[in-house]
């Protein structure tokens, strides 16, 4: 059972990884839901286990913060964003250093890939007009969109999931995490402005004028309070799935027709992934490998010890780039009580494996989404992208991780 069990781990992390093997060109969410199924057929977990095993809160916390996203997109809310970002900057340096800003700080509150996802295409669409080098911006954009999901437990995946399995509530982390992200967020526009600052003209071309009309003007401000509501509500300590999936709601009775349109822009696939994923690392954990593996570690990981908070860093920077972040956090969280300190070791969890996505092009899916998203005006490539995020996954580490063992 044992080795079924890995097999079909090792299959699916493989499917997930490469993301399309020849033999089998499943892609990750298939490949989740196939190893979620040969899990069952195997025997390595009944069905009801399968069920159980599966994160419903993390799930619908997703969904919901989709949909809020979703409406803010089609009132035009990004779009303003745009425009903002343009004449607030003042010039192209400006310019990049606000999009540090505004990309990390709604990564906070949305998911970061779905910040990606409307902001990319907005991005572009300023670098054409003004003839800027799209490369900087890009890169900026999605970096600064990582480090500031790591500041609360909604700003990604992998801390929603951290935020089911913890307990921790949304304020507390967010006082302990908030500002490492912070921190990491001007780290990376000063190290922005260091590597790209002579790629930059000194000034908007003068004979393009305001910023480009991508698309209609504001609509209605509802989907914006609302998402200041819900982001309130996470602050009071209300349930977050719910809380979110109430914003979601309130939206679509206030439109009074039904949400076709808004739910083809839910990222089903996503959701998909994930169910599939919590199967499959449900069945390797039934195996008792993965405890025994981190009973073994243990010692060489203690999180109030300088070498173990160090070796722990570089293995999780590690595993989220090999494994990805999403299953290092579940194969990880149920060790944290051995390794000393559990709160401290929830926050540096989602700090490490989030900022870890930086450190390649393929290292997280919202770098993937800015990348495909871009790829048909510019080719951000893998060594362009490496150069900057090597540094700047070091550095925001460097700073970050001391910040929260003081703050914890």
């Amino acid at each position: 059972m044992r080795t079924l069990a890995v097999l079909i781990f090792l299959l699916t992390y493989a499917l997930i990884a490469s993301r399309k093997l020849r033999l089998l060109p499943l892609g990750r969410p298939a490949g989740a839901l196939l190893g979620a199924t040969l899990m069952v057929v195997a025997g390595v977990l009944t069905p009801q286990e399968s069920y159980h095993a599966i994160d419903g809160d993390t799930l619908l916390l997703l969904f919901a913060t989709m949909v809020i996203a979703a409406y803010l997109e089609r009132s035009g809310a990004f779009a303003a964003l745009a425009g903002f970002l343009r004449r607030a900057g003042r010039s192209p340096l400006g310019l990049l250093f606000l999009l540090v800003g505004v990309s990390g700080g709604l990564s906070a509150f949305l998911v970061n890939d779905t910040v990606c996802v409307m902001l990319t295409p907005l991005v572009v669409a300023v670098c054409l007009h003004f003839e800027l080098p799209m490369g900087p911006y890009l890169i900026a954009l999605a970096t600064s969109a990582n480090i500031g999901s790591a500041a609360t437990l909604v700003g990604n995946p992998q801390n929603m999931i951290i935020g089911s399995m913890s307990g921790v509530g949304f304020t507390p982390f967010l006082l302990e995490a908030g500002p490492a992200a912070l921190v990491g967020l001007v780290l990376n526009a000063a190290l922005l402005w260091l590597f790209y600052r002579k790629r930059l003209p000194a000034a908007f071309p003068a004979e393009h004028g305001g910023p480009p009309e991508l698309v209609p003007r504001l609509g209605s401000p509802l989907p914006a309070i609302v998402a200041c509501g819900v982001a309130a509500g996470f602050l009071l300590g209300l349930h977050l799935g719910y809380t979110a999936l109430a914003g979601a709601m309130l939206l679509m009775l206030a439109e009074r027709r039904e949400p076709r349109e808004v739910f083809q822009r839910v990222e089903w696939t996503l959701l998909v992934f994930f169910a599939g994923l919590f199967i499959v690392v449900a069945g390797l954990a039934k195996t008792g490998l993965v405890e025994e593996a981190w009973r073994w570690a243990a010692p060489y990981f203690q999180l109030h010890e300088a070498g173990g908070l160090a070796g722990f860093t570089a293995f999780m920077t590690a595993g989220s780039n090999l494994v990805s972040n999403v299953p290092m956090v579940l194969l990880t969280g149920p060790a944290l009580p051995s390794l000393g300190s559990p709160e401290r070791g929830w926050v540096l969890l989602a700090f490490v494996t989030t900022v870890a996505g930086n450190l390649t092009l393929l290292g997280s899916v919202a770098n993937i989404i800015v990348a495909e998203q871009a790829k048909a005006h510019y080719a951000l490539g893998f060594w362009e992208y490496l150069k900057f995020g090597l540094v700047s996954t070091v550095v925001v580490l460097a700073a970050g991780v001391p910040l929260i063992c003081w703050l914890t």
